[in-house]
Parts: C-alpha cells; sequence; structure tokens
C-alpha cells in the first residue's frame, strides 16, 4: 500500500511539472472571458516539451495560433494570462488581454517570444 501512494505521489508531480497545472487567476485583465479567482486548467504540452528549471522547450511542435489563451511571464515579474493574437517575425506574438483598459500587455512590452510559453488554457472553473 506503501508503495502505490508513493508511486501515485511521484506520478502526480511528474504529470504537474511537464503535461499540466492549474493556476489561479489573479486580476481582470481578460474579463469577461476570465475572472480573478478563476480556476485554469494549463496544458504545458500544448507547444512542445520543457524542462523545468530552463529557459525555452527542448522540443516545440507547436507555436500559439491567434485566439489560443495562454500563460507565460511577464517582465514585471510573476506570470499573465493573455490571448495570443498576432505571430510576429522573430518566432514571438502578440498578447492582449480581454479587457485592455485594465490589461498589462504586449502594448506595454512588446512581443512574447514563443520559447517563454509556460501552457495554454485549457479550462476555466
Amino acid at each position: 500500500m506503501g508503495k502505490a501512494i508513493f508511486a501515485a505521489l511521484v506520478a502526480a508531480a511528474l504529470a504537474k511539472l511537464f503535461v499540466f497545472d492549474v493556476v489561479v487567476a489573479d486580476g481582470n485583465s481578460m474579463e469577461p472571458t476570465i475572472r480573478s479567482c478563476d480556476v485554469l486548467f494549463v496544458n504545458r504540452m500544448s507547444y512542445g516539451l520543457r524542462l523545468p528549471g530552463r529557459a525555452g522547450y527542448v522540443v516545440r511542435w507547436a507555436d500559439p495560433a491567434d485566439g489560443d489563451v495562454v500563460v507565460f511571464p511577464v517582465p514585471s515579474g510573476g506570470i499573465a494570462v493573455k490571448r495570443s493574437v498576432g505571430a510576429c517575425e522573430d518566432g514571438g506574438f502578440m498578447a492582449m488581454g480581454d479587457n485592455p483598459r485594465l490589461s498589462y500587455d504586449s502594448r506595454s512590452f512588446g512581443p512574447v517570444s514563443a520559447d517563454s510559453v509556460i501552457g495554454r488554457v485549457m479550462g476555466v472553473r
């Protein structure tokens, strides 16, 4: 029984590191789509395989498409949840909040590198 519990904990930790994540929204920049305190389910493997603690993807099989809601680090620190609204020539994209009056987004910090994306939001609860 102890081995089964240990194996389940290891499997859950590996899944959280590589496959999915759960994020709680903080702020109103994505209203009405995502509200503050909504729970977001993030697919970490939507665009490729990342290793924990390493910048960029080891293997990338896709870039964020227009309309994808993605999670990525912002220059001011922390992470942001924004919508991809346009690809750039250098492998990046523009990220915009659904509520532009309250959004700290690409209008402030410029294009986002596709290599910095943590994952794609697959569900909101």
